[in-house]
């Protein structure tokens, strides 16, 4: 197995995507239940206007030299309108489940709720380059020259940790991996598990990454789209839960092949768009019902796991003034659909991802399928 995984890699060389590549399966795919109803794509780009980009890097194999790689990471970028406009802004509010990471711009959105410009998600130790990447972006494309021209802005970059996998001291990620994956930004499907920032992720010792899911919602007269990305990379095995299966504790052997000891915690980033017109702060309590959905999946958020999220609105004008009561109608849908969609991105993620040899030989292996429905379907939990 692990020579075949080598020879994979080998035959790929040096890999830098920032397209559309082959339809990966999917969890609903597999016959996986999951509650609500999704958007067309089931993906965060059914919100109209968002788009998701990815830059993704492979390259060698065995020794971990710093500097030379192996490197198994990449960028990923949420573009909150397709026909972007700087001068644009968009309610936003983040939440913390657990500290243990980093979002530039957070404090930044907590007392000024702003959204302006991209979201950049890679590992640890490239926020910084991807920052003043998606800064330089925006310079590049929408500074007016002015005094107080404001188009570098206070960029969002967040990451979670891939050295398991990756050279991550060797800092391969450059700005021109972040301009590939800002300009090839697109609507419509997107991939999934071992694509951009998700590139060298692990989820409860299996292959982990990016994932993306979508709810279609009524609110009152109106329908709007929930849209989440999540970059997963936590959990332990024993409390892997899929349909409210235990998954972790069934499923046995295919952990990590680790050469030498690693610190095994981990995180997870999550992005949250809707075209539902929402003030920042309810944007707020949306994001945190993110921390349910990630619960749902068998998460206790460890106290190694940095579990951050991300909540903007695209909507052109706010159009809710309404009283306690009326809200808690509105604003149900909303939230159940967050954490609806953010327990399917999860899995998803781990049903696209491949397993992947990385540093020093260590092989995570992607979770099994096959396997996957015969425990679903020994608990009636599979969708024939």
């Amino acid at each position: 197995m692990r020579t075949l995984i080598f020879l994979l890699l080998l035959l790929m060389g040096s890999q830098l995507s920032a397209q559309q590549g082959p339809i990966q399966a999917r969890a609903r795919d597999m016959g996986i239940p999951f509650d609500g109803t999704p958007g067309p794509h089931n993906a965060i780009t059914d919100v109209p206007g968002v788009k998701v980009g990815y830059a993704t890097l492979i390259e060698g194999e065995g020794r971990l030299e710093v500097g030379k790689g192996p490197v198994r990471t990449g960028v990923t970028v949420v573009l909150p309108s397709g026909d972007f406009s700087y001068m644009r802004s968009f309610p936003a509010a983040v939440f913390s489940l657990n500290g243990m990471g980093e979002m530039t711009a957070g404090l930044y959105l907590q007392d000024y709720p702003l959204l302006y410009g991209p979201i950049g998600i890679t590992n640890t130790n490239s926020v910084g380059v991807v920052r003043d990447a998606i800064g330089k972006w925006l310079f590049d494309h929408y500074s007016t020259g002015g005094l107080f021209d404001f188009s570098f802005g206070l960029p969002v970059a967040a990451e979670t940790w891939d050295g398991m996998l990756n050279d991550i001291n060797g800092l391969h990620i450059k700005p021109e991996h972040v301009f590939a994956a800002l300009d090839n930004a697109h609507s419509g499907r997107i991939e999934e598990g071992n694509v951009g920032g998700g590139t060298g992720m692990v989820c409860y010792e299996f292959k982990g990454g990016t994932g993306t899911s979508s709810r279609r919602v009524r609110v009152g007269t109106e329908e709007y789209t929930i849209g989440v990305l999540v970059q997963a990379n936590f959990g332990r095995r024993p409390s892997l839960t899929i349909a409210g299966v235990p998954v972790g504790r069934e499923l046995a052997g295919q952990m990590p092949e680790l050469k030498e000891p690693v610190r095994s915690d981990g995180s997870i980033i999550v992005i949250v768009a809707t075209d539902a017109p929402l003030l920042p702060w309810q944007l707020q309590l949306a994001a945190k019902r993110v921390s349910l959905g990630i619960a749902r999946t068998g998460s206790y958020s460890s106290m190694g796991s940095g579990d951050i999220f991300l909540a903007f609105s695209t909507a052109d004008t706010i159009q809710w003034n309404s009283n306690l009561d009326e809200l808690d109608a509105l604003l149900n849908p909303i939230f159940q659909a967050t954490v609806e969609a953010t327990e399917e991105s999860i899995i998803n993620a781990m049903v696209a991802a491949e397993a992947m040899a990385g540093i020093n030989g260590n092989i995570i292996h992607a979770l099994p399928h096959e396997r996957l429905r015969e425990i679903l379907k020994l608990y009636n939990r599979l969708v024939e």
